[in-house]
């Protein structure tokens, strides 16, 4: 099939190649010229033919509606956008029914995969009338891994491909936040003499075994203590919807919570909450409190 694709970075460049690899003939713009098959939104529309097919990967939010809006103004009766970003599942209504006014339809789609989905496939999951995620269908067909698994129509109602990626970026989250805890605790008691090795051999065999596992070993191969890497976590918003999500359907997510809670203390030198709590149980039981140490010398408790 013919196919547009809006933004070409790690994953649209790679996913670019992997279509092309798999017969596709693929327009890609970026706005870095180095990288962009033609100058402008302009010329990769007028390049292909009807009914015309944009994907479009971008940055969520601002970047995605502009660009959104922008081919609205492009396409026509017949033609389909489909929006492989981490946009929040909530915009997705409000950017098909833009679409629809001039009668374009719209397909949602959480994409898996990271850099490896070049060689590996990409996970997918779309939202969408089955009229227009047949539209597409050809392109699913060559991103997702091979086998049985790896795509999924999630639902006919827009959104339900995004919703399922965010949900699952959250399970993602607490499945990353335990191996480290677990890690953490390996490595602080004297009495493992190999925690890369350990970890290495619950690969297989084990309840726990995951791809997530693997890049972990693979991380601690080339580091061993991780002493060259801050302890700092970044979130990429999907954490956080997926915990919006719990609480306006009242769901109990106790576990994913606690995940998304763990990364913004990675984002303090000195947490102020701890520091309260010391305090308090110092105040109720005597339980020392550390202070700020002396130079050269370790911190002092105080009663």
């Amino acid at each position: 099939m013919d196919i547009g694709l809006i933004g070409l970075g790690k994953m649209g460049g790679n996913m670019r190649t992997r279509l092309r690899e798999g017969g596709h003939t693929v327009v890609g713009y970026d706005r870095n010229p180095d990288l962009s098959d033609v100058e402008s939104l302009e010329e990769l529309v007028g390049k292909l033919p009807s009914p015309k097919v944009v994907w479009v990967m971008v940055p969520a939010g601002d970047p995605t509606r502009e660009t959104i809006k922008a081919l609205g103004e492009l396409l026509g009766e017949g033609d389909l956008v489909v929006d492989g970003g981490n946009s929040k599942w909530t915009d997705d209504q409000i950017n098909a029914d833009l679409l629809a006014q001039k009668g374009v339809g719209f397909v949602d789609c959480g994409v898996s995969g990271g850099v490896w989905g070049l060689k590996n496939g990409y996970a997918l999951m779309c939202g969408g009338s089955d009229e227009d995620v047949a539209k597409v269908q050809p392109a699913f067909d060559t991103l997702k891994p091979e086998g049985e698994s790896g795509f999924v129509h999630a639902g006919k109602k827009v959104g339900a491909g995004h919703f399922s990626k965010m949900v699952h970026n959250g399970i993602e989250y607490a499945i990353m936040q335990s191996y480290a805890e677990g890690w953490e605790l390996l490595e602080k008691v004297d009495l493992v003499d190999n925690v890369t090795d350990v970890f290495d051999s619950w690969r297989e065999g084990t309840v726990i075994r995951s791809w997530l596992l693997d890049l972990l070993v693979e991380a601690l191969k080339q580091d061993t203590h991780l002493d060259k890497i801050s302890g700092y976590a970044e979130d990429s918003g999907e954490g956080r919807w997926t915990v919006e999500a719990a609480i306006d359907n009242a769901v109990p997510m106790n576990v994913i919570a606690a995940s998304l809670f763990a990364r913004f203390v990675s984002r303090q030198d000195e947490s102020p909450a701890m520091k309260a709590i010391a305090a308090m149980r110092n105040q109720f039981g005597g339980h020392a409190v550390r202070t700020q140490p002396p130079a050269g010398g370790d911190a002092p408790t105080k009663d």
